[in-house]
């Protein structure tokens, strides 16, 4: 007597469900992304979704997480180009601030922000543990260019959260698409910051922020 075949709801890998949410919420925005919606979209129910991710706070937490983990390769390998520290300090810039109004990676952080209000202490943990590691990096770089008296001498750590303070406000702005905060905008603000800020004295000249490639 043939076998029947049961047919067996098999979740997607993970990585994939994450992809998922960030593709939607570039295409619909946050208002888009409902459990069913992506439920659909990777073929999975509603509730499977919730048994996996328990909440949809969870849901968006780790897709903040994939996305952040990705970004962190991109910039440790920027970080680890030959070059000068303000070429590195532009670079990184580059790379923090969002493409444009509803950037989805910033779309995403300013909703897991929102909710954190309510979030509990594993959640806020690895919400600071994605802040801390934008903030060694720069420290660090900070660190570098100052050794070799490319930048001034001044305290990385109060520095680092300075211009990460500036670059929190400024991409808030691209993102909800406040008129006049366009990405070249702050971009350029930003370059006469580190000009002001962080370069020595007698530096001039300085080239403006680009895009990292």
């Amino acid at each position: 007597m043939p076998r029947t075949t049961r047919r067996r709801n098999i979740a997607p890998p993970r990585e994939d469900v994450l992809a998922a949410v960030m593709a939607t919420v570039a295409e619909r925005g946050l208002d888009g992304l409902t459990m069913a919606g992506l439920g659909r979209e990777v073929g999975m129910s509603s509730g499977h979704l919730l048994y996996y991710f328990r909440t949809k706070d969870e849901l968006l937490l780790q897709t903040l997480e994939w996305s952040e983990a990705r970004l962190g390769a991109e910039r440790r390998a920027l970080l680890a180009r030959p070059g000068t520290a303000r070429e590195r300090l532009d670079a990184y810039i580059a790379l923090y601030v969002p493409d444009g109004h509803r950037d989805p990676h910033w779309t995403l952080w300013l909703e897991v922000w929102n909710r954190s209000q309510d979030a509990d202490d594993d959640a806020r943990a690895r919400q600071a543990a994605i802040e801390d590691a934008w903030h060694r990096d720069l420290v660090e770089l900070l660190a570098d260019g100052i050794a070799c008296g490319e930048l001034r001498a001044v305290g990385t750590d109060r520095a680092a959260t300075r211009l990460r303070a500036l670059m929190d406000g400024f991409s808030v702005h691209v993102t909800v698409g406040i008129p006049g905060t366009g990405r070249e905008r702050v971009l350029e603000q930003m370059c006469r910051y580190v000009e002001d800020a962080l370069l020595p004295v007698q530096a001039s000249g300085a080239t403006d922020i680009t895009p990292a490639s």
